[in-house]
């Protein structure tokens, strides 16, 4: 006996009602997953709508819908790891120029102190030369004072150069941070350009 047209308009009715109701518990699937910050991919939104991949792949309202989701959540994957790669830069790049300019700073001021030590040490000469034994003691106490000059400028230029490797070092970090945030952002987009779904 076969089936008159009733029954099968009927159950074209059954099987539409049926899909629009696996269609909106895919929309609160995707809804859910991006709710939660989970992974969107054909498998977590078939396990969350409780319908089967085959029909995300096979509907194609399923299928436009799940493929929208999941390249507009590795776009905002890929913005969100773009900016803080760039904040991370950033940041870096600020103290290895804080630390440039420290180190220019402090050369500046030595070779200023060298040339007054210079200047200093001439005249020194230069009294030794007119007026030798009248003014022994100024002349000590100057040279002390002088010697206490440089170590001083001695420690302030050991305290750059430390600065400066920190700086180095810092920026060293950076670069490697760089090297990995730009690894992973080749690994995230390794899928995407296959063309297939990410696992």
């Amino acid at each position: 006996m076969t089936p008159g047209p009733g029954q099968t308009a009927a159950a074209v009715a059954a099987r539409q009602r049926q899909t629009e109701r696996k269609l909106t518990e895919v929309d609160v699937a995707i809804a859910r997953l991006r709710r939660e910050r989970g992974r969107l991919t054909v498998r977590a939104i078939a396990a969350r709508a409780a319908v089967s991949a085959t029909f995300l792949y096979e509907n194609p309202a399923a299928r436009a819908r799940v493929q929208a989701a999941i390249a507009d959540s590795k776009s905002r994957h890929d913005r969100i790891s773009s900016e803080a790669h760039d904040q991370v830069e950033a940041t870096w790049r600020e103290r290895a120029l804080n630390a440039e300019a420290e180190l220019t700073r402090a050369q500046k001021e030595i070779f200023v102190q060298r040339q007054r030590l210079g200047e200093l040490m001439g005249r020194l000469r230069d009294f030794d030369q007119m007026v030798p034994g009248e003014s022994v003691q100024a002349l000590v106490t100057e040279n002390t004072s002088l010697k206490h000059c440089v170590q001083q400028f001695t420690r302030e230029h050991r305290m750059v150069q430390e600065r400066l490797e920190g700086a180095r070092s810092n920026l060293r970090f950076a670069d490697k941070r760089v090297a990995d945030l730009e690894v992973q952002l080749l690994e995230l987009q390794r899928p995407a350009a296959s063309g297939c779904p990410a696992p």
